[in-house]
């Protein structure tokens, strides 16, 4: 089960759920150990982001806690910005509870597994999130959001990081052996993807698209963790819905840095998008909820995951487009992170199908 994460803004100590905070004003200096930085010619950042920045906001109770050595590794693995680890984990969910309803699995398989993939989105976005910096750290070390990442900063040297990586792998290899040898194998064959993204906004324009072909595998993984071989009517338009809807939040996203991006030679389809972005996001976006009702369609579903879930996700859809300012890194940060919400309404509407099609079996 391979998850990944799209690149997200620094050391933002988000939302203590899936709802984006706004910008607080207060914010801890938090000095660097000496110890991490062996070589006198390396530079110590030793503040992070200004509180004005609207990306900061408070430090959880978790990180005011944490050993300082321990601290640039819970932002090299973006802990403190779970937008990521919630746009991985929900096409997972989706497709677990669509095939639970589908093959009548009682209540604690679905609660089961939406526990293991959970785990498993957490510490999968975090590798991915390590690989991505990296691969970047000469990038963002050009760009003013993500000049004190800590790889960028040379808070943590490539060495390290390769070592944490292989403890992140560790753990997401010891959640992807909890499933089926189907799905143990369906999981591992998206690792070219996760190694291949980072490198793809060097050489084209379209590194979301690669994004959302490796951060959406868990909509076919979920339904094969509950069902093998999956059923491919379903998962295929799951997929491919949840693909496009990656187009249209991580565009969204890739408009804060689009200005940097030129100076860095970055690629996105925010700078290949421009103006028409809004046109054809609304493209991508009604193509997601139309693969989205074709999925609940080969699924059998009822009528909630219609009327919730797939009309629930347009509404968010139009709202998001509709009001959108590409010009402002606040806007597209916030209506980014409300993505969380809309993966949480297409969720709704599948366990309100899961309710109507196998609640009254559990109820006689």
């Amino acid at each position: 089960m391979i998850f990944l994460r799209p690149s997200i803004p620094l050391r933002t100590s988000l939302r203590s759920s899936h709802v984006c905070p706004l910008p607080t004003p207060s914010r801890t200096l938090r000095t660097l150990p000496p110890r991490l930085f062996p070589s006198p010619s390396q530079p110590t950042p030793t503040t992070l982001p200004s509180p004005a920045d609207p990306q900061v906001s408070r430090e959880s109770f978790l990180l005011r806690h944490l050993p300082a050595r321990l601290r640039p590794y819970w932002f090299l693995s973006r802990i403190d910005k779970p937008i990521g680890t919630w746009l991985l984990y929900w096409p997972c969910a989706w497709s677990i509870t669509l095939a639970s309803a589908a093959t009548h699995q009682p209540l604690h398989v679905p609660a089961a597994y939406c526990a293991l993939f959970g785990v498993g989105a957490l510490v999968m976005r975090g590798a991915g999130c390590v690989i991505n910096d990296l691969w970047d750290r000469r990038i963002d070390a050009k760009v003013e959001r993500t000049k004190l990442r800590p790889l960028a900063s040379g808070e943590v040297r490539p060495f390290q990081a390769l070592s944490f990586l292989g403890i992140q792998l560790s753990a997401g290899l010891a959640v992807l052996t909890q499933l089926n040898w189907y799905s143990i194998l369906l999981g591992a064959s998206s690792l070219s993807l996760v190694a291949l993204y980072p490198l793809m906004k060097r050489i084209t324009y379209w590194p979301q698209a690669v994004l959302g072909l490796a951060f959406n595998w868990g909509a076919l993984l979920g339904w094969s963790a509950i069902s093998s071989p999956p059923a491919w009517s379903v998962v295929l338009p799951l997929y491919a819905g949840s693909f496009c809807w990656t187009l249209v939040y991580d565009t969204i996203y890739a408009h804060q840095d689009k200005s940097d991006d030129v100076h860095a030679g970055v690629k996105s389809t925010a700078l290949l998008f421009g103006h028409n972005s809004r046109p054809i996001l609304a493209g991508f976006s009604t193509a997601f909820v139309g693969l989205l009702a074709a999925a609940g369609w080969a699924a059998e579903a009822s009528l909630p995951f219609y009327l919730v879930g797939c009309g629930g996700a347009a509404a968010h859809l139009a709202w998001q487009l509709r009001g959108v300012d590409f010009e402002s890194r606040v806007d597209c940060w916030s209506k980014f992170c409300s993505n969380a919400r809309l993966g949480g309404i297409v969720w709704a509407g599948t366990v309100a199908d899961y309710a109507v099609r196998v609640g009254p079996e559990l109820l006689g």
